[in-house]
Order: structure tokens, then sequence, then C-alpha cells
């Protein structure tokens, strides 16, 4: 099963990659692990991607999906995968493609922007030991204040409702484009996000299994 994973931040997207992966006994594979590991091992593309980087330019399509390629070449991968932040616009879609890299479906999680700014703004951290509360779905009991070292609970930058609207609309002007390629190609499935994470993984598991039986 060889898919690709797409969904705004804070829809789940990386929770069911993980659970994809464990169920399905695939890799999911994103393109900041890729680059990473080939900068770590100093391998020829890994060094390519570095100098871009090094200069904070982007790396050049091509040189992403040949990573890609060299990742989906390993054993691991024979019986599929799952990419995870890539491709991002049609154009990578179709590098992608014209490199011999075949996707069985394209799967887009969809939560509704209130729903996310609602589920990432109720997020607390405590800023002392770093753990992790939220105001609706794990309160702590000490109210302001962590439970285990009564240090104060606050709101990350990237949880602040303004800089998550943000990056919803960033996340929207990229992705439609995307979405609507892969429609034309009869490849885009839709999951609705439950509150729940079970009941996500529960419709994620219902399209999963329609794909066997095409």
């Amino acid at each position: 099963m060889k898919l690709i994973l797409l969904g705004a931040p804070g829809a789940g997207k990386g929770t069911q990659a993980e659970i994809i992966s464990e169920n399905y006994h695939i890799p999911s594979i994103s393109t900041g692990n890729i680059l990473r590991a080939a900068i770590a091992e100093g391998s020829e593309l890994g060094l390519e991607a570095k100098k871009f980087m090094d200069q904070g330019a982007l790396v050049p399509d091509e040189v992403v999906v040949n990573l890609i390629k060299q990742r989906l070449s390993q054993s691991d991968c024979a019986n599929g995968f799952i990419l995870d932040g890539f491709p991002r616009t049609p154009a990578q879609a179709e590098t992608l493609e014209k490199m011999g890299v075949s996707i069985d479906a394209v799967v887009s999680i969809e939560v509704p922007d209130e729903a996310i700014i609602e589920r990432m703004g109720g997020r607390r951290c405590c800023e002392s030991c770093g753990a992790s509360y939220h105001v609706k779905y794990n309160p702590s009991e000490r109210g302001e204040l962590c439970e285990k070292c009564g240090g104060k609970l606050v709101i990350r930058a990237d949880d602040n409702p303004e800089t998550v609207k943000k990056r919803l609309d960033v996340f929207h002007s990229q992705t439609e484009e995307l979405k609507e390629y892969y429609h034309s190609k009869g490849l885009l499935k839709i999951v609705i996000g439950q509150e729940e994470v079970a009941d996500t993984t529960a419709e994620m598991s219902k399209v999963l299994e329609s794909l066997k039986n095409v």
C-alpha cells in the first residue's frame, strides 16, 4: 500500500501515520527525516541538499524526489509506505510521477479550521517541566498550574490562535491545488477527522480496507 497523507496542522495526520505504519507494517516517511538522515550520512544527495539549506534556499524538487526514491528502494518499503509532507504542490507531484514513484491513494484528513484552532489553542504546556495539557480534553486538576511540578501552564507561541490561523491559511493555499490534481487522477480519498483519535482511525481503516478490494 503506497500512500500520501495530507492534513492541516493539528488535524492528526502524524498520529494516523504512526497508527497506519504499525497496523500495516509499512514505514512512515517524512521529507524532513530523509533530509536529516542523508546529511548525517554525508551521501552525495545529502551534501547537495545541505548546500542549498546552508544558503537558506529551498532544496530543489528533483533533489528531494531523488532522496525519496533512494529511501523507497530500501527493503522496509517492499510492501508499501506512507509519504508525509511531500508532495506539497502539483509540480512536486508531477516530478514524483515522472521519476517513477507510483501511488495507490492520497488520503486527506479533513477537520474544520474552527475545530483545529480550538484544539491547538486549548493546549497548555508547563514552562518548568514541559508536561502537556488541554483545557478541554486533558485539563490540569490544579487549574493553571502543572499537576506534576506546580509550574505555570502557558500557551506555546505555535498554538496561539492567530498563529494557528496563519498556518492554516498557508496550508490551504498550498494544498487545494494538490488535492484537485490527485482528484483528477482518481486517487484522492477524504477522511473526516473526528474528535476522538480512535474514531478517526476507524474512518481511516474503512478507506484503507476499500483499497484492498480495488
